[in-house]
């Protein structure tokens, strides 16, 4: 028997979406569009909150099937209190995340019961989790759930660099100290015990799961682009290049180091820095750059739309993102994608994000070390047009193989089979042409030593 909207002979999927908006910036838009390119592959129904509703019923949901659930009678007085506790809504992003897990059991409580019935009568294939992606939140519907579950892809884990414990307090990440108690939070184990297939963004994700997960493991970062949309730019020779950073003004991200590398540097006084963003630290940053005089040469632009960021992108040279604590950092892919040279810390999700010899990697260190590294390597870019162009193409190129939506999705795809042990050889999800097989060699065996 088939459901209505549901095909023969294509995987029949359940997706669980806590966050999945599309005007809304990061992981809500990411979850969103990510859904939309699966729903070309397979038939899906996903089930997100009411919250989402007006924005997706608005421009729709690719080919997928929409249901809402409502659970603001628990989820808004956590928020509030979660805002109260943190003072800021730019930081204390551990405790936020803690807080919102009595609101996301009652999301999968409520999911369960709309379809558990469907879920024994065989309608759907399996159960993906696509939202929330940190890995400390447990699914219980793994354990309820008659068919395969999936989870991902999660990002989270990374740890706080011991240099940076300024950073950390400035964050109010306090809850860093006691993560490691969500291993004995109810459904934890459960969830990785019972999954049949984990997307795991990063190598520092990966790790952090139980050691009964790694078999299941697949390196699977989050996000995409759509190729077609960022056209490569046609860049002119300028006297004056633009060193752009994009992002929230918060202690980790670390825009002060750019600041810095330009009160440092006669040499990048000569050309342009852009911040694009908004948070607690722009005070701060804007009263280092008027002591030192750098106002004809630094830009405070505010948080301004994504098209906008998209032109600013096209219009700029260099992408410097010296964030020491970044999960994931999408805002690379964007930026590669736009043509432009990356430099960013080797550490967490850049160092994935930008691959070598697409990019500019420096080492992690405390403010002192950054700002070094930072200046060394931005004095070399604007001095070396052809390198920025070199190092341009190579991002551009790497990204639109690897993190196309339309590659990501039928990634996605071979995962299902292989969980439904309808496929034997586990796929690889760098593993699309010859040029990729260091990188997915690398991958391959950081993600296995544990198994």
């Amino acid at each position: 028997m088939l459901y209505p909207n549901q095909t023969a002979q294509r995987l029949r999927i359940l997706m669980l979406a806590d966050d999945c908006n599309p005007e809304w910036h990061s992981l809500p838009a990411l979850v969103y569009n990510y859904i939309c390119q699966v729903s070309k592959y397979a038939d899906v129904v996903v089930v997100t909150h009411i919250r989402n509703r007006p924005n997706i019923e608005a421009v729709g949901m690719g080919n997928a099937e929409v249901v809402y659930l409502d659970t603001e009678r628990i989820a808004a007085p956590l928020y509030k209190l979660a805002a109260l506790l943190s003072g800021d809504p730019n930081t204390a992003m551990t405790l936020k995340v803690a807080m919102g897990y009595p609101s996301y059991l009652a999301f999968e409580w409520l999911a369960w019961k709309r379809f558990r019935n469907e879920l024994k009568a065989g309608r759907f294939d399996l159960v993906h989790r696509v939202s929330p992606m940190s890995p400390t939140t447990p699914s219980p519907i793994a354990s309820w759930c008659p068919v395969p579950f999936v989870i991902g892809p999660l990002n989270g884990g990374l740890k706080w660099p011991k240099q940076c414990t300024s950073e950390l307090l400035r964050e109010k990440e306090w809850m860093t100290f006691i993560r490691d108690a969500h291993r004995w939070m109810p459904f934890y184990r459960s969830t990785y015990k019972r999954a049949a297939a984990i997307l795991a963004a990063y190598q520092h994700t990966g790790e952090d799961l139980p050691a009964i997960a790694q078999p299941q493991i697949f390196n699977f970062p989050e996000g995409g682009v759509d190729p077609e949309v960022f056209t490569m730019p046609v860049r002119h020779a300028k006297e004056r290049q633009t060193v752009l950073f994009v992002g929230r003004l918060v202690p980790f991200k670390m825009p002060e180091v750019l600041v810095r590398s330009f009160a440092a540097s006669p040499i990048l006084q000569q050309h342009r820095l852009v911040i694009v963003g908004d948070g607690p630290e722009r005070s701060r940053l804007e009263q280092i750059v008027a002591e030192a005089g750098l106002t004809d040469c630094v830009e405070f632009t505010g948080t301004i739309s994504q098209s906008q960021v998209g032109q600013l992108m096209r219009e700029s040279e260099i992408f410097a993102f010296p964030s020491i604590r970044e999960q994931g950092g999408g805002v690379l892919t964007l930026a590669m994608m736009s043509g432009m040279a990356c430099v960013a810390v080797n550490y967490g999700g850049p160092a994935t994000r930008v691959a070598d010899g697409c990019g500019v990697k420096v080492p992690l260190g405390n403010v002192e070390e950054l700002t070094a590294s930072f200046t060394q390597e931005l004095e070399t870019l604007v001095q070396a047009p052809s390198l920025i162009a070199q190092l341009g193409k190579a991002g551009r190129d790497f990204t639109a193989t690897h993190y196309s939506w339309e590659n990501k999705a039928r990634k996605t795809i071979e995962i299902y089979e292989w969980a439904l042990g309808r496929r034997q050889e586990k796929p690889d999800f760098w593993a699309t042409s010859a040029s990729s097989q260091t990188m997915s060699n690398t991958v391959t065996k950081l993600f296995s030593k544990k198994a």
